[in-house]
């Protein structure tokens, strides 16, 4: 039915809502500019429009590539790194990283696991994204569960520890969320008032068009490539951060292993769903509640989210069915008569 390749890195892109004009109400040009940087392992797109476009733009990409230099677990000098590479060892840590792995450790207590940043064995292991992605022995995925916990991350002031050998801290479901607020700050700093920058999927708007409107944010749609969208949401001051099993995944005997491990099972999530949306106003909790969600699947994900306040979600299931909840019936428009939109409440009760 769908038709894959080998690898697929990148996940949702806003091309529609690419604003090609820069004109205002009255006619005047408006200052803009934009940049594309590979920062954060992910391709980074920003623009901006207002009287200090430019040197936000440049601001907001020297935050992100700050951030990136602190949280990248491949990066030596990284907090991340250092954590990982010294286990049972009290490593001092930047007010930043801790301010992450807090938030990391909430989503973990709040989902009961299926949210969990010291999923790194596991990562590592399955490998993919990468040239040596394969199945991995059951043995393997065992001894990689033993050192998956997030109850083995402790935190102090201005320190982190991992009380146990083997364990490794992943941000990759969270630090893109924060580096997306992070830029909001600098955006506003500057009294940048229409702006959008996507982190590999985790597309924020800042304001509204320059002309009035709202941005139109474009969903992929989970069965073509990068560019093919199936709705578009209307937004202002809102984020979309979309986890699907297209952005990283390989195939192996004829099935396909996606890249949103389940801390619990250890291996990729299995729940009938091709891709979760969150649409909030918060970038931070959206990155982790989409990787969250999807593990959760629909049912237990929708009810999770209809007690939240302020967040939305959307699911497409295997047979494209497009389940919305609550607050997104007047902001969502689906564009592809392949997929049947079924309400969502039912499972909030």
């Amino acid at each position: 039915m769908f038709k894959h390749k080998k690898i697929i890195f990148l996940t949702i892109l806003a091309v529609s809502l690419i604003f090609l004009t820069a004109c205002g109400n009255n006619g005047e040009d408006i200052p803009q500019a934009e940049d594309n940087v590979f920062l954060m392992d992910t391709l980074v797109q920003m623009r901006a429009h207002g009287e200090n476009a430019e040197v936000a733009v440049e601001e907001s990409m020297k935050r992100i590539r700050e951030i990136e230099n602190l949280m990248s677990k491949t990066i030596e000098t990284s907090d991340i790194y250092q954590l990982n590479n010294n286990p049972e060892t009290e490593i001092e840590i930047d007010k930043e990283s801790k301010k992450v792995l807090e938030k990391a450790l909430e989503y973990a207590e709040l989902t009961a696991g299926d949210f969990d940043p010291t999923i790194g064995a596991l990562v590592e292991l399955w490998g993919i994204g990468t040239e040596n992605a394969a199945v991995p022995e059951e043995s393997e995925i065992k001894e990689a569960l033993a050192n998956t916990g997030y109850e083995h991350l402790r935190l102090n002031d201005n320190s982190a520890e991992l009380t146990k050998a083997g364990v490794k801290i992943d941000l990759g479901g969270i630090a893109k969320g924060y580096a997306a607020e992070e830029v909001k700050k600098v955006v506003q700093e500057y009294e940048i008032e229409h702006a959008f920058v996507n982190l590999g999927g985790n597309v924020l708007v800042i304001g509204n068009k320059v002309d009035g409107s709202p941005w139109k944010i474009g969903i992929q749609d989970p069965r073509e490539g990068r560019g093919n969208v199936m709705a578009i949401v209307d937004a202002v001051d809102k984020t979309i951060v979309t986890s699907g099993n297209y952005e990283r995944y390989f195939e192996e005997d004829g099935k396909l292993y996606h890249h949103i491990l389940d801390p619990k099972t250890g291996y990729p999530a299995e729940n009938n769903l091709l891709s979760v949306s969150i649409i909030s106003e918060n970038s931070f909790d959206a990155d982790a509640l989409s990787t969250a969600i999807y593990v959760m699947g629909l049912e237990r994900g929708m009810k999770f989210i209809e007690n939240l306040e302020d967040v939305d979600v959307m699911f497409i299931t295997e047979e494209l069915e497009v389940y919305l909840s609550s607050g997104l019936k007047e902001i969502v428009e689906i564009n592809d008569s392949d997929f049947n939109v079924i309400e969502g409440e039912k499972f909030a009760d």
